[in-house]
């Protein structure tokens, strides 16, 4: 299976460690209550394809029940940082806004984050939702190392990122074979359709 590169480099902001899941084949959906700064129209799935761009929130291994096998301990905070390692990318499946907890529930054993973290994220404004999105993720040939600039931070989820990644997506990997991949979105859609 091969990828089509898209037109531009896009990054999608996540935890470092969420990241890391989705390209090592531990998960593959994204769980999002949107961002501070995500509009007035609150987050939407902008983009179809996407670098997997990880954030370093120093706590998200206390949210999450799985963390990478020698993660890094602790996290320097985000404005000191000088540099972006980005070892994944991700194609946009399929895409449904939960509003009933029930189904949310029902997910838990499809991905990484702890049940108060998840809920945490249901009921974070007005109207109790997530956007859900399963995803394709793909391991990049080698790590994509790049200055950090601070146009990347902010609570957006949605970034520009330099051209020069793009021409690794030729060489981009699956992360789970076809087999594991079909079968954990078979179950996923079964609970969410």
């Amino acid at each position: 299976m091969s990828l089509t590169p898209p037109a531009s480099a896009i990054g999608f902001k996540e935890w470092s460690y969420v990241c890391d899941s989705l390209v090592q084949g531990v998960q593959t959906m994204i769980l999002r209550k949107g961002g501070i700064h995500e509009g007035r129209g609150g987050f939407e799935w902008k983009h179809r394809a996407f670098f997997l761009f990880p954030t370093w929130f120093h706590t998200q291994g206390e949210k999450l029940r799985w963390v990478p096998e020698n993660a890094q301990g602790a996290f320097p905070p985000e404005e000191e940082r000088t540099r972006v390692d980005i070892d994944g990318f991700a194609t946009l499946e399929q895409v449904w806004k939960v509003t009933d907890w029930a189904r949310v529930e029902a997910l838990a054993p499809l991905h990484i984050w702890n049940e108060e973290t998840v809920k945490d994220r249901f009921v974070y404004d007005d109207e109790s939702c997530l956007h859900i999105a399963l995803v394709r993720a793909w391991k990049l040939p080698r790590r994509w190392t790049f200055p950090y600039s601070k146009s990347y931070g902010g609570c957006r989820s949605w970034i520009n990122l330099p051209e020069e990644g793009l021409p690794l997506l030729a060489e981009a990997t699956p992360a789970m074979s076809d087999e594991a991949w079909h079968e954990t979105s078979r179950r996923l859609r079964e609970i969410l359709d």
